[in-house]
């Protein structure tokens, strides 16, 4: 992957954005979730930034050594990575750290099929994990805590909106299994905000929408990570619904820009959404895109029990990136054009 051509020219186009890097100078940053969509993509940013001077110490915080072993060898032996094994879930302690200037809550299941099998881990990670890790960074002096919240916490439409705006709040039926994911994210922004007043810990709050790039997980039971998967293997795209659902998404490379854009941009306490209407599309033609680009056809399924426990129910989730472009982020990528550089790489790799 980190060889891929596509893939370092996304990489260098992110750690060359005219943002106030000096802020992760001399720094250290504990990035927990490293070996996921965003975060992966995160540590190379910041490794490629260390090439050139940055010297920020990276914590990389994961449950799986074997996974993260082959994923960041080439950063295993750098005196600016350190790989910490550990589970969110249980408290915190760097022995060798006295200070961790940047704390990242990047750690959660993120995907249907985990909400439904593993209903317990999404909740606990999203509260008794940040919670830990609020805990440590208070604890360790951090400059600022982010937390990566989701599209999810806005819920389903109700139909008074075209698009979402940080401030709105639509329905979640709490009641309901596929209800643990966004209500434990509204329940982490919720922990944010007492931290912030309670022990004056800056916080910060990037929403992200569907993420989707070369650095997803072969685990990843998202719809736009299963039709990619399907494509790359030369497979027909499967869709288990009608396909109307209208939703935002965000190619890896503009989402950690976006993410970047926030921890050394945003304003203390606020969340920001990483989208652009660029890449504002419905199920159904996301597929046509993805089918064409592979020479394949859409067939439609009906979803096991399953994945029917796993899936949102909201059918018109768009966000409002405007407060975020004040930042001065802009999406370099619309949503063919991110899908085409995911699939090409995706191909690359597999041959």
């Amino acid at each position: 992957m980190i060889d891929n051509s596509i893939y370092r020219e996304d990489i260098k186009y992110v750690a060359g954005l005219d943002l106030p890097w000096e802020k992760l100078s001399n720094k250290s940053i504990l990035i927990t979730g490293a070996s996921g969509l965003i975060g992966s993509f995160l540590i190379d940013v910041l490794m490629e930034k260390n090439l050139h001077g940055l010297n920020c110490k990276v914590y990389a915080l994961g449950r799986n050594l074997e996974k993260a072993k082959k994923r960041f060898e080439r950063y295993w032996t750098s005196p600016f990575f350190e790989f910490v094994s550990h589970d969110i879930n249980e408290p915190l302690e760097l022995e060798k750290a006295d200070q961790v200037d940047f704390v990242v809550q990047l750690a959660s299941n993120t995907h249907p099929v985990a909400y439904a099998t593993d209903p317990i881990g999404t909740v606990t990670a999203n509260i008794i994990g940040t919670n830990n890790l609020l805990k440590f960074a208070v604890k360790h002096h951090a400059e600022r805590f982010a937390f990566a919240s989701s599209n999810e916490i806005y819920g389903e439409n109700r139909g008074d909106v075209e698009v979402f705006d940080e401030r709105y709040c639509g329905y979640i039926d709490s009641n309901t299994l596929r209800a643990g994911y966004p209500e434990s994210k509204r329940c982490g922004e919720a922990l944010c905000q007492a931290y912030k007043q309670q022990e004056n810990l800056d916080v910060v709050i990037p929403r992200f929408t569907r993420s989707y790039g070369p650095t997803m997980l072969k685990t990843d039971t998202k719809a736009i990570s299963q039709f990619i998967k399907k494509a790359v293997d030369g497979d027909n795209i499967v869709l288990k619904s009608t396909g109307t659902q209208y939703y935002s998404y965000t190619y890896v490379a503009d989402a950690v820009a976006g993410f970047l854009t926030v921890i050394l941009k945003g304003e203390s306490g606020e969340a920001y959404n990483i989208a652009d209407e660029a890449s504002d599309i419905m199920l159904k033609d996301l597929a046509k895109i993805i089918a064409d680009f592979a020479g394949k056809e859409v067939v439609f399924e009906l979803p096991d029990e399953t994945e029917k426990a796993g899936y949102s129910k909201a059918t018109k989730a768009r966000l409002d990136g405007s407060k975020l472009k004040k930042l001065g982020w802009t999406a370099r990528y619309d949503i063919k054009q991110g899908l085409e550089r995911t699939m090409k790489m995706l191909t690359e790799i597999s041959e």
